[in-house]
Parts: structure tokens; C-alpha cells; sequence
């Protein structure tokens, strides 16, 4: 059978919620979500990231910014895509707002401590994620291709990514797509709470 690309639906959130929470650990301890959420505990985050996913705001991690590749009818792997114009810091503080979140100052530092100026008429691809036991049957490959089909015909012309720096196996994937890396920012405060040095700003033009 081969993969079939979908648009995220809500009754796609829980296994959203798995994805955005891989995506966010990317083999560390703690990603953002667990400092963000103030626990370690898998169910209480996917509780809340399920509620997240599903708020008025439209944050960027809201559902209708995901595609969803199925195999023989299971989702296996997941890509976003948002503009930043409309996803942005204060549509994300709205959608924490919605699920009962109180302003944690310093969690909320430390995920936009690395942030980069992002030009608002660039698409951004976020949560690129696959289930384990799919990894060679390019299910990223076709997220991707169809994630910029559909920019290119909404007008897109550039995609922007950020990724931690030293994530080797994302940044090959990026690079074999035609992504190169613009921009790096080192910050100490991520450092500190996730042991990676920074991140990275990729690009495409397509």
C-alpha cells in the first residue's frame, strides 16, 4: 500500500499530541512542552498538547496547520506548516490561555530564547516526525512534497525550519530536500535547561 497524505482533522489530536511531544524531546530527557507543562508525565502533556492542538487560536500547534501521512489506514507520521503572521507568540499565549495555562515567564523565555526574526510571507515546517518502524518507508519525504506543493499554490515561494543544533539526522533530511542553513544562534539559557547549544534557521526556495 503506499502513503496517503491528509489534512488534520480534531479527532486527529491525540496522535498529534505524540508527535508534537516526540518532536519536542528529540531524544533529550525534557523538551519544551515538559518545562512548559511543569511535568515529566506522558499522559498529563499529551492531556494538555491534545487540548492545545484544539483551541480557537490558532497557534502552531493547532490542528489545522498538520498533514498526516496513513499507511493501510494508520497515521504514522506527521508535518506542520505555518505562517508566522498568524502563528505566532501571542496566538500561541492565546491558545495557553484557553487551556487554563497561567504566564510562565521563564518557560516561555527559554522557547523563545533562540527565536529568529522570521519573515511573515515565508512558510514554516515544524513537527516533522514519524512513527518508530516507519523509517524507511519515506513517509517524511512525502509530507514534505506535498507540504510545498500546497505552499507553491498558495503562493509561497520560500519555507523557513528550525532545528537544534546537532541534530544531525534532521539536518541531512532538510539538506537532501534542498534546505540550507541561513542562520545560527547560540543561547546559554537553552543550554542550561536542554543540553543543546542552539539552533539553527534552514531555508528553501521553490
Amino acid at each position: 500500500m503506499s502513503i496517503k497524505i491528509k489534512q488534520a482533522k480534531t479527532e486527529d489530536s491525540a496522535f498529534l499530541a505524540q508527535m508534537i511531544l516526540q518532536s519536542s524531546r528529540a531524544g533529550k530527557k525534557d523538551g519544551l512542552f515538559d518545562l512548559l507543562f511543569g511535568t515529566n508525565d506522558n499522559e498529563i502533556i499529551l492531556h494538555r498538547l491534545a487540548e492545545l492542538i484544539q483551541t480557537q487560536a490558532k497557534s502552531h500547534c493547532h490542528f489545522s496547520n498538520f498533514l498526516i501521512a496513513e499507511l493501510d489506514g494508520k497515521s504514522i507520521g506527521s508535518l506542520c506548516s505555518y505562517e508566522p503572521r498568524i502563528s505566532n507568540r501571542e496566538s500561541f499565549i492565546k491558545a495557553l490561555e484557553e487551556i487554563g495555562y497561567s504566564d510562565d515567564n521563564e518557560a516561555l523565555e527559554v522557547m523563545y530564547v533562540c527565536d529568529f526574526k522570521l519573515n511573515n510571507r515565508t512558510l514554516i515546517f515544524d513537527f516533522m516526525e514519524e512513527l518508530e518502524g516507519f523509517r524507511d518507508v519515506g513517509v517524511l519525504k512525502a509530507l514534505m512534497q506535498k507540504s510545498l506543493l500546497t505552499a507553491r499554490l498558495k503562493g509561497y515561494t520560500i519555507a523557513q525550519t528550525m532545528i537544534e543544533i546537532g541534530s544531525l539526522e534532521s539536518e541531512l533530511f532538510y539538506k537532501k530536500m534542498g534546505f540550507t542553513i541561513i542562520e545560527q544562534k547560540e543561547c546559554e539559557l537553552y543550554k542550561e535547561k536542554f543540553g543543546r547549544i542552539g539552533m539553527s534557521l534552514m531555508r528553501i526556495e521553490f
